[in-house]
């Protein structure tokens, strides 16, 4: 009977081996699709649509990205597709519009414990554009040891500067009122005094080491730089950690990415592989 498993199991290994590679993925049942030229897998994860897009062919170790939001909002500016040309997966769990609380953390938990046990890399490079900051700092401040990098682009980095407009931004009440609720705070004075907002919590990724990269707009008024990254940038910095910054003069909250987004590409093809 070991001989027979043993044999099977050769089999197997021996199969990968004469494709030149691992065996594919076998993902979730669902449904298959086209996303920027490249084979995507859509599924369901506690409830939540997920997906993930694989490229042509893997990069030895399957590195991947993770947009936590928006993954379809300025996308060839924001260097998925040439991650995707570089071997990198692509992934995304549509968690819904609840600013990386609580609730949303479980879920985003979920989605990566699924797709790492299928054999994505142990440590994806994080996106998060505008209020995706939110999702991407906090899911990595409670799992440091399992991010590559964080790619920040325009992102929210205080909640008390946006939405809750407490700085030179005008904010968005309508959100603002949306966070506290999906919190669970019991009323704006608590959800003020927080102390889990990504300018909060940095310790655990500088002690983790996780490169940081991020792209703004100098003139965005919408989430301010100096209310945002900037305070990032000084903090994480204090901490030995590494961060770089690309600056868009003129630029405000949109367009996000860059015209040419090699800089982010390069940075975390670098620090993912």
């Amino acid at each position: 009977m070991f001989w027979l498993m043993a044999a099977g199991l050769c089999a197997v290994a021996c199969a990968a081996g004469q494709a030149g590679g691992p065996a594919p993925i076998a993902w979730p049942e669902g449904a298959t699709d086209t996303w920027h030229g490249y084979t995507r897998h859509q599924f369901t994860v506690a409830g939540c649509t997920a997906w993930v897009v694989e490229p042509k062919q893997a990069a030895p170790g399957r590195p991947w990205s993770w947009c936590l939001e928006f993954p379809d909002a300025f996308t060839e500016r924001c260097a998925a597709p040439g991650l995707l040309a570089r071997g990198f997966h692509h992934g995304h769990i549509a968690v819904g519009n609840t600013f990386g609380s609580p609730d949303a953390l479980k879920k985003l938990t979920l989605f990566y414990k699924l797709v790492t046990r299928l054999g994505l890399s142990r440590k994806p490079a994080l996106i998060g554009l505008s209020r995706g900051g939110l999702y991407a700092y906090r899911w990595a401040a409670e799992h440091p040891g399992w991010v590559g990098a964080i790619y920040g682009d325009a992102p929210v980095c205080d909640f008390k500067s946006w939405p809750a407009g407490r700085g030179k931004g005008a904010g968005s009440p309508g959100d603002w009122q949306e966070l506290i609720r999906c919190y669970g705070f019991r009323d704006e004075a608590e959800a003020l005094a927080y102390r889990g907002n990504p300018i909060d919590a940095l310790r655990p990724l500088a002690r983790a080491r996780i490169p940081i990269i991020h792209v703004v707009g100098d003139a965005d008024d919408v989430v301010p730089p100096n209310e945002n990254t900037a305070i990032v940038e000084e903090r994480y910095r204090k901490l030995g950690g590494t961060m770089q910054v690309i600056h868009k003069p003129g630029i405000g909250h949109h367009p996000h990415g860059l015209e040419d987004a090699e800089p982010v590409i390069r940075f975390l093809v670098e620090h993912c592989r």
